[in-house]
């Protein structure tokens, strides 16, 4: 399970964005976290990713308190997140060739004879063809680009995806091919997914519940998240 308790931070100690917020995650459930830009559910993304250290408040993956972030985590647990950002050319080296992008993570772990093999299997489904995969960010789309990055988030086979905004700057076939690659993964893996967005249409026929996000403050000035929503099934 994943599991974010009380989690407070931010960027200023003196004014986090995220305060005593709590939210869980079942292994093989996949939960939309919906709010407008700016109310902080990005920053909570990244500390469920262990990317963000929080100022306070606990974080638990599969069972074990996280006591390390970013590089300090143990492998075990870094390895355990995929992670998909909303903008695929800021979170790419433009040096790298698509296939070199997504082979990253295996080279980074040591597993770098898997790495033609995965990044084969991942690249076909996504419609990433030999040519493209030959090509650096600047050459290509940015669908394409993304598609590239949700494959390189799925090379080492986590069991927990979060995925911030990852549709917000794409067409619509290109949202629908991400998802239905997203939960083919999900399906035949069990992987738990938490994905952030603002398109309330789009997390509902996606997730399997919709948490939103209250952008208001109390009384005590803690921000909340708001009560659970079911996806409605008939829609997916």
């Amino acid at each position: 399970m994943l599991e974010l308790h009380a989690i407070t931070a931010g960027y200023d100690r003196r004014a986090p964005v995220v305060r005593e917020v709590s939210l869980t995650v079942e292994p093989g459930e996949a939960v939309g976290l919906l709010g407008p830009s700016g109310c902080g559910k990005s920053t909570l993304a990244r500390v469920a990713a262990l990317l963000h250290r929080p100022d306070s408040g606990t974080l638990v993956l599969d069972g074990e308190p996280v006591r390390g972030w970013r590089h300090q985590a143990p492998r075990a647990l870094r390895t355990a997140i995929g992670v998909v950002f909303q903008q695929p050319r800021l979170s790419s080296d433009p040096r790298l060739r698509l296939a070199d992008l997504i082979a990253e993570p295996l080279r980074a772990t040591g597993r770098r004879e898997e790495a033609a093999g995965r990044v084969a299997e991942l690249a076909a489904p996504l419609g990433l063809t030999p040519d493209l995969l030959r090509r650096r960010p600047h050459e290509v789309s940015d669908g394409q680009l993304q598609r590239a990055c949700l494959a390189r988030a799925l090379a080492l086979r986590p069991r927990w995806l979060i995925c911030d905004e990852v549709t917000a700057m794409l067409d619509a076939s290109t949202t629908a091919a991400l998802v239905e690659a997203i939960e083919h993964y999900r399906s035949t893996t069990g992987a738990g997914l938490l994905a952030v967005g603002h398109d309330h249409t789009l997390l509902r026929r996606w997730c399997d519940r919709t948490v939103h996000w209250d952008a208001l403050t109390s009384s005590d000035g803690h921000t909340t998240a708001a009560l659970d929503v079911p996806a409605s099934r008939s829609a997916r």
